[in-house]
């Protein structure tokens, strides 16, 4: 992945590493995307270097499972209640609107 930016001041359009932010006039591309990009007629196309994607390690993949976990956990006093139970009491299309018993 790698993030467009648009700097009209001096009318240069810069394809860099995936942005960790959302910024205005940013824009994410996938690679395919990314690699036939052109810049308008009389822009500059700035390239700066990405590093190549490494698989995640085991430690990588551990550690995201132990914070969906973690998150997963009901907050300590808060009212617990089992997926799926409750009365139907509203549909719309396929969601369904349930009132706890």
């Amino acid at each position: 992945m790698f993030t467009l930016t648009y700097v009209y001041r001096d009318s240069t359009a810069v394809l860099g590493p995936l942005a960790t932010y959302a910024e205005p006039h940013c824009y994410d591309l996938c690679a395919e995307h990314s690699e036939r990009l052109t810049a308008p007629m009389g822009w500059e196309l700035v390239r700066l270097p990405v590093e190549e994607e490494t698989e995640p390690s085991a430690d990588d993949l551990e550690a995201l499972a132990d914070a969906v976990r973690e998150a997963a956990k009901p907050a300590p006093g808060s009212p617990t209640e089992p997926v799926g139970q409750g009365t139907e009491v509203g549909r719309r299309g396929h969601l369904r609107v349930l009132r706890s018993d």
